[in-house]
Formats: structure tokens, C-alpha cells, sequence
């Protein structure tokens, strides 16, 4: 919370009725009760702590691969908020991975390695494969991995070339990571309390307007606006070698945009995935700017929203600017 406040007296710069707004719509998002929690789907394979979790039962199977951090439940976030249900509408059998309450030490390779491929045998093999953010830079490495298992590969909102943050972005990052890393190591796990603070420094604006907008919402809307901030406030810890390769090998040096990244000693080469794929950049994200894109490389099929980071998933044009055409194109082969 005082790093929250320090961050909208920062944004609002002296504009009080700004920063008074801002507050307001804190103090309506604490006084509203939790969002009601979304019904555990049964585990269609497991390995490790990471399991498969179904969301369909029949249908065309879709391995959906979310990000580390927060919760994966943004992607079945409540009734009219979910991609998962949309797909499963579809005639799809969504698959969702659930990387588990504890972290494992894997890192980032070791789990798409170790984690993701055997999965993707234990599901039967050959399917089409969607990952939305960091989960996106780990699906694109199964995809460069696994061969022709893997048929299509969409990518939502996902961070490849991770230079195109740009110098000052990384240069926040790196030095969030000096202080944070000191205080994960006795813990074991960067915690989200510590995590979160690294991702409210690339759209700090964003993060303070929206609670400016809380007041000018009822009804379904301010459900939906609850749901959205319990999730993104709350999510497992990441494991700390996760962490240091994600600060490290990814923001720090570009291993994947360079084409430098090796897991298990094999080169992730995204050139040799062999089904389509579609890249998905949301056009207003703050999170995973455009310029980090996988086409940026050449790689892929972009398709270009109107739209934030979380609000090309949940927000009121979701159903017509993702979840129908990612269906379509998931349905083709």
C-alpha cells in the first residue's frame, strides 16, 4: 500500500482532484466484498507440481499455457470474463496448466522442458498449443522444441524480443531485481508482494487511473473490475531461479530475441516451428509493448488489437476481438 500511494501522488503531480479520485475508487475497491472464487477443474495430467486442468471434457483438446505471475484464472476469470469458456462453447477442449502453489526450482527452461513437453506427451501429443504472456515466450519455446506436437502455436500478448522494452525500461528492471533479489533469497521465492512492484513500473499511469475510474461504474462492471483486482493482486510465488533467468537471460541479455536461447543444450530456434502461428499484440499494451513481439523477428502472423494487456482477455470487446477469431483459427487445422 505506501508504495501504491507513492506511486499516485508521483502520477498525479499535484493535480489533487486526480489523486482524490484515485483514492476514492481505493477505498470503494476495499469496502466491496472478494470476488467468488471459479470452480476447480479436474487434473487431466500432472507432472511434478505443475498439472493440466480440464475446462471442456470433449471437444478438440488445446493446450493453454498462461504466465507465472498472477493466477491463471484470468483467462476463466467469471461468467462473461472467460476465454476458457469461450473456447470450450466452441466445440474446443481447453487445457489449462496450472504451474502449482509452490514453485518448483526449475526455471524457466527447466519448466518448459521438464514441465511442458512431457505434458504435451501425456495429453496425447500432436494439438494445438495458445500462451498468453511469459507463458507465451515458454510455449514458443515448446513449439521450437516438440516438432510437428504441437500444430499451431497462438501467441497472446507474449514478450520475445525482450529489447524492444528499450534501455530505460530494463534499466528499471535490473535495478528492481538488485533490490529484490536480496530479500527473495532468505525466502526462498520471489513472493508477488515483491514482484508486482517490477510490472507497476511500466505503465505507473495505468495502474493509478484506473482506480480514478471506479467511480463511474456499478453493477456487473464493478464485479467485473473486483474480480480483475483481487486476481491481479494476488498469485503463487516465483521461484527464484525463474526469476533470476527471467531478469537475467531474458530482460538482461535477450536470449530469445538474439536467438541465443539453449534449453537442455538444444538452441530454441523459432524458425523451425512447423504449424502456423498467430501473434496477437494488444495495440495499448504497457506490459508487453508491441516492439517485443515474435513477428518483430518475421516470425509468425501478427494480428494487432485495440487493447490493453489484461483488457484483450476480460475486457467488454474480448468476445469479438480475441475469443471468436482465436477460435476460428484454432478450428482450421
Amino acid at each position: 500500500m505506501p508504495l501504491f500511494l507513492a506511486i499516485a501522488a508521483r502520477v498525479c503531480a499535484g493535480d489533487r482532484a486526480r489523486l482524490s479520485a484515485v483514492l476514492a475508487g481505493l477505498a470503494r475497491y476495499q469496502a466491496m466484498p472478494p470476488a467468488l472464487p471459479r470452480p476447480v477443474r479436474p487434473v487431466a495430467a500432472q507432472r511434478g507440481g505443475v498439472c493440466v486442468r480440464d475446462y471442456a471434457g470433449a471437444g478438440r483438446p488445446v493446450l493453454v499455457v498462461p504466465s507465472l505471475i498472477n493466477p491463471p484464472t484470468v483467462l476463466d476469470l467469471g461468467e462473461g470474463q472467460s476465454l476458457l469458456a469461450a473456447l470450450a462453447g466452441a466445440g474446443l477442449r481447453p487445457l489449462l496448466v496450472d504451474w502449482g502453489g509452490r514453485p518448483e526450482d526449475l526455471g524457466l527452461s527447466g519448466l518448459a522442458a521438464r514441465r511442458l513437453g512431457p505434458l504435451l506427451d501425456d495429453l496425447g501429443g500432436k494439438m494445438p498449443v495458445v500462451g498468453y504472456c511469459l507463458g507465451g515466450t515458454l510455449a514458443a519455446a515448446l513449439a521450437a522444441l516438440a516438432g510437428d506436437r504441437v500444430t499451431r502455436l497462438a501467441l497472446l500478448a507474449t514478450p520475445w524480443h525482450f529489447s524492444g522494452y528499450g534501455a530505460a525500461a530494463r534499466g528499471r528492471l535490473a535495478g528492481w531485481w538488485g533490490q529484490a533479489a536480496a530479500l527473495a533469497r532468505p525466502l526462498g521465492a520471489l513472493p508477488m508482494e515483491l514482484l508486482q512492484p517490477a510490472f507497476w513500473s511500466l505503465d505507473e499511469a495505468g495502474l493509478v487511473d484506473k482506480f480514478a475510474r471506479v467511480a463511474e461504474i456499478e453493477g456487473a462492471a464493478l464485479e467485473g473490475f473486483v474480480r480483475l483486482e483481487d486476481w491481479a493482486n494476488n498469485g503463487a510465488p516465483l521461484g527464484l531461479r525463474a526469476a533470476g533467468e527471467m531478469m537475467g537471460a531474458f530482460f538482461g541479455e535477450d536470449l530469445p530475441g538474439r536467438g541465443v536461447w539453449r534449453i537442455g543444450g538444444e538452441m530454441v530456434d523459432v524458425r523451425r516451428i512447423s504449424g502456423p502461428v498467430l501473434d496477437v499484440i494488444a495495440g495499448r499494451d504497457r506490459i508487453v509493448p508491441g516492439e517485443t513481439a515474435l513477428s518483430v523477428g518475421g516470425v509468425g502472423t501478427a494480428l494487432r488489437l485495440d487493447s490493453g494487456h489484461v483488457g484483450m482477455i476480460v475486457g467488454r470487446r474480448a468476445p469479438e476481438m480475441l475469443w471468436g477469431p482465436l477460435a476460428r483459427w484454432l478450428q482450421e487445422g
